[in-house]
């Protein structure tokens, strides 16, 4: 049976999906980090908050469980041998991607006339290694950890062959998948500060129709206890080693909360398999959350009853530097408020009316209203939203007439707000690591 959303994706909380079947306290919102660690300290005092060096020693094996020897992680599939030389599978043409190292980011005008979805051809890569090949028929996707009943060393871990998941109730989401740092480039052009990481602009998202099954299924299958706290999904691509430290496979603890929620194990990608650069056999879809949740190669998933760490959840994807804590913010979750022109970067345009298109999108939920300036910030108009009723974990398209006051330089801003609230500002917090840009970028054209 195919579950198809019209509008609105996964529902949010299905009968069942509450947290091992408990009614959740609106007051605590646990799919997100911040909050989520407040409410697990409390309930968890044996557990308190650890400091910048304790995360880190506990950040370099699979979780707190492995390091306090009460799970070992079973041994995943090996990574096979990976692509070419580039490290990315699918064809890279310079007028839809911009190299990126290991990455390819998106060329926002290939988005031009385009639907609601970003065609697999021009969805951007973000890879830490190469892309890995897999071949399904033997891959399998591994359950384990003290968080399933008869937990290791006693049970073995419970195993999904592709042909498992292929057999059981698919859903269909649309949502977009960004890169935590996409915009970090901005950091540096617009705001003169030094940031370290992939100098994205804004090519770093893409939205698609995802199917697959969903991972609160898996995981009653698989037996998940009312103990659960965390899981930790982790990847088949091979390990990633930064200045000289080999930090092992990709791999982020999300909460038991969110992962019962609405996250799915895709196998599909706008109605294909999902190609190689995008996760195939199957991949993680954590709508609305940093891209890096979303782990592509799935290999295995610990469930654990006591807290989880990884590098990608402590000396990742968090935000340091001043105004932060030694040990830096809570893990990163939901993205933010962006806008994009569908216009190359230093774009060349003629004079006369024209219209010129853009598309905006939130982690928070749908964009309810889009402005423009085309004066660099000394007024704003609104512009004419397309898609009202979107998806609340797509984008908007929208557009804007525009009539230039004469040839010469020129530069573009455009400002969403979504339903809660949240806008663009003028400038982003700045963070070391760049990431969650999403201030106002200025687009820079030339009127001839």
């Amino acid at each position: 049976m195919t579950f198809e959303e019209p509008v609105s994706s996964i529902d949010p909380m299905r009968p069942g999906d509450t947290a091992h079947g408990c009614p959740p306290d609106p007051s605590d919102d646990l799919t997100d980090e911040t909050t989520y660690e407040r409410v697990r300290a409390a309930q968890a005092p044996s557990f308190p908050p650890l400091s910048r060096r304790g995360m880190l020693r506990l950040s370099a094996g699979a979780g707190l469980g492995a390091a306090l020897g009460t799970a070992a992680a079973p041994q995943a599939l090996a990574a096979p041998a990976a692509a070419p030389a580039t490290g990315i599978v699918k064809p890279l043409p310079p007028e839809l991607f911009i190299p990126q190292g290991t990455n390819a980011e998106m060329r926002w005008e290939a988005m031009r006339g385009q639907g609601d979805l970003t065609p697999v051809d021009r969805f951007f890569v973000r890879n830490h290694v190469a892309t890995p090949r897999i071949d399904p028929r033997t891959w399998r996707l591994r359950l384990w950890g003290t968080g399933l009943h008869g937990s290791p060393p006693e049970s073995r871990p419970v195993e999904f062959s592709y042909e498992d998941l292929l057999g059981m109730r698919a859903e269909t989401i649309t949502s977009f998948i960004e890169c935590t740092g996409n915009g970090r480039g901005f950091y540096a052009s617009q705001q003169g500060q030094e940031v370290s990481g992939t100098p994205w602009r804004l090519g770093g998202v893409g939205v698609a129709r995802w199917r697959g099954v969903r991972l609160s299924a898996v995981l009653e299958r698989a037996g998940i206890t009312p103990r659960a706290v965390d899981i930790l999904p982790r990847g088949l691509d091979a390990d990633f080693v930064d200045k000289g430290e080999d930090l092992g496979r990709v791999r982020r603890p999300l909460p038991v909360e969110k992962a019962l929620k609405d996250v799915l194990l895709a196998y599909e990608m706008n109605g294909a398999p999902l190609p190689p650069d995008h996760g195939f056999p199957v991949r993680l879809v954590v709508p609305s959350w940093v891209g890096v949740a979303n782990i592509k190669w799935l290999g295995d998933i610990q469930v654990a009853d006591e807290p989880l760490f990884s590098p990608w959840n402590t000396r990742y994807y968090r935000l340091f530097g001043p105004g932060h804590p030694p040990e830096g913010s809570a893990p990163l979750t939901r993205m933010n408020v962006k806008s994009a022109f569908e216009l190359p970067w230093e774009a060349s345009l003629p004079a006369g009316r024209q219209v010129l298109h853009g598309r905006s999108w939130s982690g928070n939920g749908r964009v309810r209203r889009v402005e423009v300036s085309a004066n660099g910030g000394a007024t704003w108009r609104p512009a004419r939203v397309q898609d009202h009723h979107a998806n609340p974990r797509g984008w908007v398209r929208w557009e804007f007439p525009w009539r230039p006051d004469g040839p010469g330089r020129h530069e573009l801003l455009a400002r969403a707000t979504d339903e809660t609230g949240a806008s663009q500002p003028s400038t982003a917090p700045y963070n070391t690591l760049g990431y969650l840009f999403g201030a106002v970028v200025r687009h820079p054209v030339t009127v001839s």
